[in-house]
This record gives C-alpha cells, structure tokens and sequence, in this order.
C-alpha cells in the first residue's frame, strides 16, 4: 500500500510539524499494551508543552474547502456521557442512512469511505503475508487517527464492552467524557520505549462499530485545531457493512483505496461495454473475511506527497 496525500501541503513548515512517523500509535501499540501494562509510566510532558504553544504556532483550523460538505453535521463541541443523533445528526455514517453525506468525492477502503481534508497523510496497514488491507492511519500536523471498523450483532452495540475490556487489561487506562461519548484514555509504550497518550473512542452504527485511536495533540489538547479537525474527519466517515455474515468484533472486510477517479472510470466501462477505447478499469473487490485485528501487520509508505489519492507505484 501507499501513503496517500490529501491535497498538498500549503507550505514547508506543516511538513516540519507533522507528527515523526515512529510517534504514530497503533492498533497492536493499544493491543500489546494489555501484555505490558508493568511499563514504566513515562509522562508526556513534552507533548503537552507543544500543546500549550500549539495555538502561537500557526495550527490553522480545517481549510474552508473541508467544510462545505460538514456545515450541516457538525458533532457537538461539549464532551457527554453518550453521542446521540448517530445516523440523523451527526456521523459517523451508515451507507444507507438517508442523512449521510454525499460520498461521491471520498476515498474507497471498502469497509468504508474516507472524506477529504487538505493537508492529511493515508497510511495503509495490510497483513504481512497476504497483502490485505486491515485499516489505515490518518496523519495530520503533529497527530493520527487510526481507523478500524468491526462488525457487530444487529441488536446491540460493542463500544461498551471494548472499552470494558481495554479497561480491564490496562490498569492505567482510564474513561473521560468526550464528544463521541465515553472515551478510553490510555498511555501506550511504543517502540523506542517512549510513552503517549492515546484517545481511544468508539461508535456503534447498524451491526457494525466505528474505532479511532488518536494520538498526538489530538488525544491530549481538547481545545487543540488538529482534535477538532481529526475529530470532525472521523464523524464525516461513511462505513459501508456489507453482508458478509461476520463476528461481533470481526474486522469488516476491506481493499486498497480506489480513488473517485478510478471508480467513476470503471463505471463508465460498464456503462460503455459496448463501445469502450479498449482499457479497462478495474476496482479491487472486498476480500472475504473474517479477519481479526491482531493479525501480523506491515505499514509500507512512499516517500513523497503527492496529489489528492495519488499512489506511488
């Protein structure tokens, strides 16, 4: 897989303040964690002086071209206990609801459909061996958001009991009220012994649950214009379940991103059978699942930023 540049970069100094890519925290960093909770508890004191500095430094809030699709659902600013109006107000979004955005212009994952936001990083994450896609790790300035979507039953949610069991597996976890509802606050250790502070929060749509681990100013700074940002691209998610019968907590299916362009290519060659110029577009299909998310894991990146979902091959 590639990193994907959504857009380009305004100028050099957002490249200074990107976050360094071994400061991202994962999935297997929150998984691992509950093996290694005797760690030492190192403090982030560092990170939150960044914070403190952040609003003198020139952190630009979401670039009004982000915003003319999210006007209409903007998530709420005062953190609760739950997250009503999911599905009616505020994302993220079910492929079927009548309210969700228009997803013509988002990035194609299969599971779900990412939205456009100038100035962020896609990093996908595929298992090792196979090459399937498993999730994706959105950078922006000095923070990342880690997204995963898991099936779940018809009837009822799963955010409650992940976040019991991060609860139960790490001691040093803890709950706050946030803007998704109730969010798990959790020091990772990461490789190189370093310790941060993850936000982890969860949605639960129709049979199927929406998590995101931040990291960074995002999951330390409330008030930070990258928390907001990060915050408000995770509502504007479109998650499509499918109807592969799946697990709770299975990991619903996904492929590499399809850009609009090459969606609306391959559509046209369907439309035009008959009368094309003789390429064919093909779109990756989803894989069959189920997969589980502590599946062995690489995170391949290029070196370069290029245009909206533009791919290094």
């Amino acid at each position: 897989m590639g990193l994907f540049g959504f857009g380009k970069r305004k100028n050099r100094d957002d490249d200074a303040e990107a976050m360094p890519e071994e400061a991202e925290v994962t999935s297997e960093d929150v998984a691992s964690q509950a093996e290694n909770d005797t760690a030492a508890d190192r403090s982030d004191d560092s990170l939150k002086e960044s914070d403190a500095g952040s609003e003198n430094n020139g952190v630009d809030s979401v670039d009004s071209e982000n915003e003319s699709d999210a006007d209409d659902h903007r998530i709420p600013d005062e953190p609760s206990e739950t997250y009503p109006g999911r599905g009616d107000l505020y994302g993220p979004w079910d492929i079927d609801e009548s309210a969700a955005p228009n997803y013509d212009e988002y990035l194609d994952l299969g599971a779900y459909y990412l939205p456009f936001m100038q100035g962020i990083e896609l990093r996908v994450k595929a298992n090792r061996a196979s090459g399937e896609v498993l999730g994706c790790t959105i950078s922006y300035k000095a923070s990342s958001l880690e997204v995963e979507a898991l099936a779940a039953p018809k009837t009822l949610g799963l955010w409650d009991g992940v976040s019991e069991d991060l609860l139960e597996a790490n001691p040093k976890a803890s709950t706050q009220l946030g803007v998704f509802g109730m969010e798990v606050k959790l020091p990772v250790t990461i490789k190189g012994g370093k310790t941060l502070t993850t936000r982890i929060v969860g949605v639960d749509g129709p049979r199927w649950m929406l998590r995101g681990i931040f990291s960074g100013r995002a999951a330390t700074n409330p008030d930070s214009p990258e928390t907001k940002a990060l915050n408000q691209f995770f509502s504007e998610i479109v998650v499509d379940r499918g109807e592969e019968p799946l697990a709770p907590r299975d990991l619903i299916p996904m492929h590499p991103p399809v850009s609009p362009e090459e969606r609306r290519n391959a559509e046209d060659d369907i439309d035009e059978a008959d009368g094309n110029d003789g390429k064919e577009h093909k779109v990756p299909k989803r894989v069959k699942g189920p997969f589980i998310a502590d599946q062995e894991t690489e995170v391949q990146t290029t070196m370069s930023r290029g245009p909206m979902f533009s791919e290094m091959r």
